[in-house]
């Protein structure tokens, strides 16, 4: 085995090879991520680790934007492990081919449950969560989801009663596990 192998293999997060979105390879933490042997996981679709299609498809539309430009993404959102439970996952990718950006790419998944525990949400509320992390206002946010600035306003009202936080930035230091 090379020390480029035992790199992989070992890295303390987890880590993918993907293929337009489905697993090639992959390494111990990431299996212990998600719940299941490797084998398990080559030539599995990711769509199985998202807590719905549409969040599997908006998320990847969202991504694929993205790369398109830099060759990279990341955020922070809602997975789901194989036994079916929901936790908040940072996700890095990496494009080998940015030509065609989801073709070939090297993937990390950090699971944040210790830090940020998972709270009921919808999908939009996810979405919107999400959005509020990378530090958009309601009017960003409703420009990328199409929505007026007041709508985003009221889920970011339920968000702040759902989470118990007064305001949004004690919401967004929820949202990270910084403590408040």
């Amino acid at each position: 085995m090379t020390l480029d192998e035992i790199a992989f293999r070992n890295a303390p997060l987890g880590l993918a090879l993907l293929e337009n979105r489905v697993v090639r390879r992959c390494n111990a933490r990431f299996c212990e991520t998600f719940g299941d042997s490797e084998a398990a996981f080559l030539h599995r679709s990711l769509d199985q680790l998202y807590p719905s299609q549409e969040d599997f498809e908006r998320i990847g539309a969202r991504g694929l934007s993205a790369m398109r430009q830099t060759g990279r993404y990341d955020d922070e959102r809602i997975m789901r492990r194989l036994t079916g439970e929901l936790f908040w996952c940072r996700v890095r990718g990496q494009s080998l081919t940015p030509d065609d950006p989801f073709r070939r790419g090297v993937w990390s998944f950090s699971d944040l449950s210790e830090a940020r525990p998972v709270v009921a949400l919808t999908p939009r509320e996810r979405e919107v969560a999400m959005l509020t992390c990378q530090g958009l206002t309601s009017k960003e946010i409703g420009l990328q989801l199409n929505l007026s600035y007041r709508t985003v306003e009221l889920y970011r009202a339920r968000l702040l009663e759902k989470f118990g936080a007064r305001n949004i930035a004690e919401l967004v230091g929820k949202f990270s596990g910084m403590p408040v």
